[in-house]
């Protein structure tokens, strides 16, 4: 209609088609491809990925639940993994929410050859036995025991008698790797194995120092005195130290028997013991944690050795 285009919106400004003065080329760039779309199985959250994940190997997923010694929670599996605890899989959650101890245990499993496995929180309750796991669970390996033939290879072997602290035994064999004896021997009953516990206690120690699980600690006592063998238990009431027994003894083939932190050595086993030795504290006091009796008894040995 005549006179209509005077009439305000009428006619259109600007039209022509390419990117606006001053622009910066920026709506061109915008238009520019960004590559080919990524396949549907390969987006984490479509559901053709979902339905790829179910019926993925069992090697990638939680169909196989592992029954062994598991550790949980963001902290502790961080912590395990740092400390090289042996690992058979790195469980995580699906869809929980990564942080950066999450990232950092995912690159630590893959920087030391663990396999890594995805599942949903069910799985990861079932591992855990319901445990609050945040999304995270590494299995542990089954520690596999040697016989006593091979830990009673040197001339200081140390013999646990009723530990039940798993982070005690950790420590005591960090410390008996650290002063020279040739491993540890533990009774199979009322005493603690080694756990995922026992292992970030030992700081990887236990990764050099071989441990022996036996049925009798006080028949295990006298076959190592029918061959050669020393023993010296710790008791809390004995009034004699390291430091009375002759250098003979103790540079020769030593035997150390340390008890529970309670209850001591159980009478039999101290019975056994060729001698019983305390450590000399302050009147008053109470009797110390077993892992550091152990610590400080394994110097004095170490110390009077270097010495002779």
């Amino acid at each position: 209609m005549a006179g209509n285009s005077q009439r305000r919106g009428a006619t259109r400004k600007g039209s022509k088609k390419g990117s606006s003065s001053g622009s910066g080329g920026q709506r061109k760039q915008g238009l520019e491809g960004k590559g080919p779309t990524p396949k549907a199985k390969d987006r984490a959250h479509h559901p053709a990925a979902r339905r790829a994940r179910k019926h993925a190997p069992s090697s990638t997923r939680t169909s196989q639940i592992h029954s062994g010694d598991v550790v949980i929670g963001r902290n502790p599996v961080l912590e395990a993994l740092r400390a090289g605890v042996p690992a058979t899989g790195l469980y995580l959650q699906v869809r929980a929410e990564p942080d950066d101890r999450w990232r950092e245990s995912l690159a630590l499993a893959h920087e030391l050859g663990i396999p890594v496995f995805e599942g949903a929180r069910t799985d990861l309750d079932e591992l855990s036995h319901n445990g609050s796991h945040q999304g995270l669970v590494l299995a542990i390996k089954d520690y596999e025991y040697a016989d006593l033939d091979t830990v009673a290879t040197g001339n200081l072997v140390v013999l646990l008698d009723g530990i039940t602290d798993t982070h005690n035994v950790g420590a005591i064999a960090r410390s008996a790797a650290a002063f020279g004896a040739s491993g540890l021997i533990l009774p199979s009953r009322r005493s603690a194995g080694i756990t995922a516990s026992a292992w970030k206690a030992s700081a990887g120690a236990l990764s050099r120092l071989p441990v022996a699980r036996v049925t009798n600690l006080r028949s295990t006592i006298e076959t190592l005195h029918g061959d050669g063998w020393m023993s010296i238990g710790l008791d809390a009431r004995a009034e004699t130290s390291i430091s009375d027994i002759n250098d003979d003894v103790v540079g020769d083939r030593v035997a150390l028997v340390l008890g529970s932190e309670g209850q001591g050595l159980s009478r039999l086993v101290a019975e056994t013991c060729d001698f019983l030795i305390g450590i000399p504290m302050v009147d008053g006091q109470e009797s110390l944690n077993a892992s550091v009796a152990a610590g400080i008894t394994l110097n004095a040995i170490f110390d009077r050795r270097q010495q002779s």
